[in-house]
């Protein structure tokens, strides 16, 4: 058999399958429309300033470790890592933000401070978590979704109970205190779900915070993508920007052929790590193994407002990552999965990634991203945007109590329409789909097309779903999937 494989887009999952492919003696083509890879981890460079446009979280180190051990590396053959310290801060509407230490044992003291006795139910609520995350990560993220049995392990069984329990009732029937509820909420937001739909076996996102913590690579995430690349180049991969791939030809249901740019290329193999919605458009229909009706009937995870902002002087009082929940994180989820509508309210995350990396920003300056979450499919629109700019800078100066406005040298923001047009994202979801108890592992979309012989799949919508280890996790499992069915 040909051992060519044509790998569609180049974000996480795509560069991953890339490396285990060429590694195992395939020869491996990435086609990327954009004119520079990553996918949605692209990176934005302007007047001195650098922005990761997506990804700007580095959690769950093992799983790094262990991709790059796969190929005799270590991430610290390609970047440099900086624990963040701290990890990150909560800002709540009673003007006293909590900070999340870089160690167990001062967050267990911040949690003693705010709930009497609440350090013992975190010791608890944690060493659950941990057996989780030992459960799911070493072993069941690593199951590419062909079977239900899949699911069925020892540990598994003995945990079933945590399939069917939320995150949302699992912490707040031993926190009362709304704080440290929705601390401990926050990781699984990851998820892309919200945590009264989330299992509470998910739990294993507050081991990969509070037990692993948060770390930050020199010059953002980007240069994770560019460690990768680096390592699949030397494997020999190819990289092709600006190729545009148009239609997908199969014949007697096998792959036969990719059309690029308006042009053919014979291929039997095809991994498509773009959006899967807009992968199977790119065949003909009945060719396609999901309807309109069931990506209609799916949960999908938020799309975003993003904003990259340069000031014109350092901010005081700021960490790496900020989130601000002083509005009403009930309203806004509800406004993003039961009533889609632009919030009143927002929420929102920001990054100041030149308070760890002066290299991010021009000598006395910052940098930062700003991120709404948003229902995925409204209506986008500048003037929208600038509404929702305006709401976040007042709130921004209130909780900072400093003049901000007024420092911006510039701005550009990315939202529903550029999702659309720049990763032919369904509905300009940011995320992909929700981690949902009826989304999870057998039950999402697969990895491996049942009506074309050779085709395959890999990225957020599939397993094991969204976020950057996901994402990496995926790569592999498909790269496993097309040396088991594709034979000579």
């Amino acid at each position: 058999m040909n051992k060519q494989v044509y790998i569609i887009g180049s974000g996480f999952s795509s560069l991953s399958a890339a490396c285990y492919l060429a590694r195992d003696g395939y020869d491996v083509t990435v086609l990327e429309k954009n004119n520079t890879i990553g996918g949605r981890a692209r990176q934005l460079c302007k007047d001195g300033y650098t922005f990761d446009m997506g990804p700007t979280w580095y959690w769950m180190p093992d799983v790094f470790d262990r991709f790059f051990a796969d190929f005799g590396k270590t991430p610290s053959d390609y970047y440099q890592l900086t624990k963040l310290s701290p990890a990150y801060s909560i800002h709540f509407d009673d003007g006293k933000p909590v900070s999340i230490a870089d160690n167990y044992e001062d967050i267990r003291t911040v949690f003693e401070g705010i709930e009497k006795d609440s350090g013992l139910a975190l010791d608890r609520f944690m060493a659950e978590a941990k057996s989780n995350y030992d459960i799911a990560i070493k072993d069941l993220v690593y199951k590419p979704g062909e079977s239900l049995m899949e699911l069925v392990t020892l540990e598994t069984v003995t945990k079933a109970g945590r399939f069917f329990k939320t995150i949302e009732k699992e912490v707040r029937s031993r926190f009362a205190n709304e704080k440290l509820a929705k601390i401990l909420e926050f990781p699984v937001l990851f998820l892309g779900a919200k945590p009264a739909q989330t299992p509470s076996f998910y739990s294993f996102m507050n081991y990969a915070d509070f037990g692993l913590g948060t770390w930050y690579p020199k010059h953002g995430m980007y240069a994770v993508v560019q460690a990768i690349k680096t390592l699949a180049t030397e494997l020999g991969v190819q990289f092709e920007t600006g190729a545009t791939v148009e239609k997908i030809e199969v014949e007697n249901g096998k792959v036969q052929g990719i059309i690029v740019n308006g042009q053919r290329r014979e291929t039997t193999i095809i991994l498509s790590g773009a959006d899967y919605h807009h992968s199977e458009t790119l065949l003909d229909k009945s060719y396609r193994m999901y309807s309109e009706k069931y990506w209609e009937s799916r949960v999908f995870a938020p799309s975003a407002l993003l904003f990259y902002v340069g000031f014109d002087k350092r901010l005081s009082d700021i960490d790496h990552h900020m989130l601000f929940f002083d509005a009403d994180f009930e309203q806004h989820a509800k406004d993003i999965y039961d009533n889609p509508r632009w919030p009143e309210s927002p929420l929102f995350y920001a990054s100041f990634p030149s308070k760890t990396d002066s290299d991010c920003a021009p000598l006395g300056h910052e940098a930062a991203i700003f991120l709404i979450p948003l229902a995925p499919g409204l209506s986008d629109s500048a003037v929208l945007r600038e509404e929702m700019f305006q709401k976040m800078l007042t709130r921004l100066e209130k909780n900072l109590k400093q003049p901000i406005e007024n420092h911006v040298v510039f701005k550009e923001s990315f939202c529903i329409n550029d999702f659309v047009a720049d990763y032919n994202s369904y509905k300009g979801n940011a995320y992909g789909m929700a981690n949902t108890l009826t989304q999870t592992a057998f039950f999402r979309p697969k990895l491996r097309s049942r009506k074309v012989k050779n085709l395959f799949f890999t990225g957020q919508l599939t397993v094991p779903g969204p976020g950057v280890p996901p994402a990496i996790i995926s790569g592999k499992l498909s790269a496993q999937l097309i040396q088991k069915y594709c034979k000579p």
